[in-house]
């Protein structure tokens, strides 16, 4: 079957970004939001049913604000990540961050309300079945009033917030879009390429001395913007510490932590065993540089694709044919994640053309009002793009079983999103290493398979030592580019254990995870994903009923805590080190696997 690389955007709002539909939606979203903020300042306990019928409608309009405001948000962003240097979506992008700001004071009101509950009474109204299944959620709104300044503050600083930390995101995201860079491929002709071409070049170009060409013009290219990078990273960061400060935050990582649903002691404990264990990729990076004939592995390195192997050369894969990989090995653990691939697919949920002006990087995102997810990559056929598609196809099949459950359901934390994504890649990987027809081919999807593991031990360690330092820098003041190269240099020779030959150290400003501006230390959830993944991989081998055990698990992940829902599903203590050593000896297996076979081709 053929498959579109581009998404349907239509299915949302039909007529591109001009459509009549999305205009009545952001009007109705704007009625939406101010009839609630009516409701919740008019909002009387002493006018309560005995049932709370008052505040289940609070809760109900709440929701579907939240779903609608989602939905806006994908189509906007959705069609700024394909046209990424086009600045016509932008007063779009202002509207719908204008009605998050809105919202933000009735839902502090929300969350005001909750808390003026007594504890006994609270936890009689969350066994109302209008509370039942968002009790959680409740809770955690109860929770957060007790951060809440007063109404007046709140409402300046969620304003000043919109030309303040978001806008400083969005201006990174118009300098990225502004970058290109030139290089001379292996037939010494001049190729320009955009920054978001050369991160998927730099991946996957299978030349050496290319890929290093491109390293180097890369890490001019953001060295030349560095101090505009600077700017953004900085003021990112201190507007957050601000409002981290004024919220009662003890540290930095309070509030990640609070919004990954996970104590510090699991994070500890993963850090612990990821620097004990970090060593065993130096022999793996030391074969793999025989492989690839060089003398040792720089960062562009790492996840380099091997080209030739004995008699073998990878032939370039097809979007159709990683489809048809991807929907058949899902069957093998779960005929419903299968049906979800071939859905999207078939429906054109994805945009996958490998083309100039895209967005860097890759993403899912739902679609609430119509219960459906886009995806967001560019593929370019290397060995590694069948594992990316099925990692965002994992995450759309997670928010899939969600769809009867309501809004606040929903909204599971990172770290456990990065489960169901990564799993769905380990089943692709593990797939395709087992069809091998040679030893050859084998040790070549491997290596492939290794790209994971190298990124969510030894990379996302360095950005999240890198971002730990800088946090620690930026709360007594502004952080200079020179400063931020030395930071980023030495995460990464401490996170990688000195086997890089040459570092990035303009990394910090080509990672567009580091100027999110909702999400704080958008890194360790990644690593904690891939890990508790093994997990649930390794778990899924003894399970009679896969399929309905791990669809259970996805359900509660919006829920419960981090650590209750590995004791109440998987039955293991997420603080202690065992769990997370058995996920890395996953990893020591193929690496000792990869060293056997590949022996005979030094």
């Amino acid at each position: 079957m053929t498959y579109s690389l581009n998404w349907d955007l239509d299915a949302i709002f039909p007529g591109g970004i001009h459509s009549p539909a999305l205009k009545k939606k952001l009007a109705l979203l704007q009625q939406q939001i101010d009839s609630f903020s009516h409701a919740v300042r008019q909002y009387q306990l002493s006018d309560e049913t005995e049932n709370y019928t008052k505040l289940a409608q609070l809760t109900e309009d709440y929701q579907t604000i939240l779903a609608g405001h989602l939905t806006v948000d994908l189509f906007v962003n959705a069609h700024f990540a394909a046209d990424f240097t086009n600045a016509i979506y932008r007063p779009y992008m202002s509207q719908v961050e204008s009605l998050a700001v809105a919202l933000n004071e009735p839902e502090n009101g929300l969350k005001k309300i909750l808390a003026t509950f007594d504890t006994s009474v609270f936890e009689q109204i969350m066994q109302l079945p209008a509370f039942t299944d968002i009790s959680f959620a409740l809770k955690e709104l109860r929770r957060e009033a007790q951060r809440l300044l007063d109404d007046q503050t709140e409402e300046v600083m969620a304003k000043l917030a919109v030309d303040g930390i978001h806008a400083w995101s969005a201006h990174y995201e118009t300098l990225a879009g502004t970058l290109s860079l030139t290089f001379t491929d292996e037939n010494n002709h001049e190729q320009t390429i955009s920054a978001g071409q050369a991160l998927n070049q730099l991946d996957g170009y299978p030349n050496a001395q290319v890929r290093r060409r491109i390293m180097q013009a890369y890490e001019v290219m953001w060295g030349q913007a560095e101090n505009l990078a600077a700017d953004s990273l900085n003021h990112i960061a201190g507007a957050r510490l601000t409002m981290q400060k004024a919220h009662g935050f003890n540290d930095y990582l309070s509030e990640p932590l609070m919004l990954n649903r996970m104590s510090k002691k699991t994070l500890e404990t993963m850090w612990q065993v990821v620097d004990a264990n970090k060593t065993m990729f130096k022999p793996f990076f030391e074969r793999k540089a025989q492989l690839l004939g060089l003398d040792g592995i720089a960062w562009q390195d790492q996840v380099a694709p091997i080209t030739t192997l004995g008699d073998y050369t990878p032939t370039e894969l097809s979007y159709d044919a990683a489809a048809q990989l991807i929907i058949q090995n899902f069957k093998q653990y779960s005929p419903k994640m299968a049906d979800f691939a071939a859905h999207a697919f078939e429906h054109r949920w994805i945009e996958a053309e490998n083309r100039p002006g895209k967005q860097p990087g890759g993403w899912m995102e739902s679609v609430p009002d119509i219960h459906e997810s886009r995806i967001f990559l560019t593929f370019t056929g290397s060995v590694n793009d069948a594992a990316t598609i099925a990692h965002e196809l994992g995450h759309g099949f997670h928010s899939s079983v969600l769809t009867d459950l309501p809004p606040l359901r929903d909204q599971y934390a990172m770290n456990v999103a990065e489960t169901a994504s990564t799993f769905a890649e380990l089943v692709v990987n593990d797939a395709s290493v087992s069809a091998a027809k040679s030893d050859a081919e084998k040790v070549v999807l491997l290596d492939a398979k290794m790209a994971n593991p190298v990124a969510m031990f030894l990379n996302i360690h360095a950005r999240f030592e890198f971002e730990n330092a800088f946090y620690q820098e930026r709360a007594k003041g502004y952080v200079t580019a020179d400063r931020l190269n030395t930071l980023m240099s030495a995460a990464q020779e401490d996170a990688f254990a000195g086997v890089l030959t040459e570092k990035h150290p303009h990394f910090w400003a080509s990672k567009l995870h580091f100027y999110g501006d909702t999400v704080p230390f958008y890194n360790f959830p990644y690593t904690f994903g891939y890990l508790f993944s093994a997990g649930i991989y390794a778990w899924a081998q003894e399970q009679p009923d896969f399929e309905t055990a791990y669809i259970a698990l996805l359900r509660d992940t919006a829920a419960m805590s981090t650590e209750e829902l590995a004791q109440q599903h998987l039955g293991v203590d997420l603080t202690q080190p065992d769990f997370w050593q058995a996920g890395a000896d996953m990893v020591k297996k193929d690496i000792q696997n990869y060293l056997a076979l590949s022996a005979q081709f030094v």
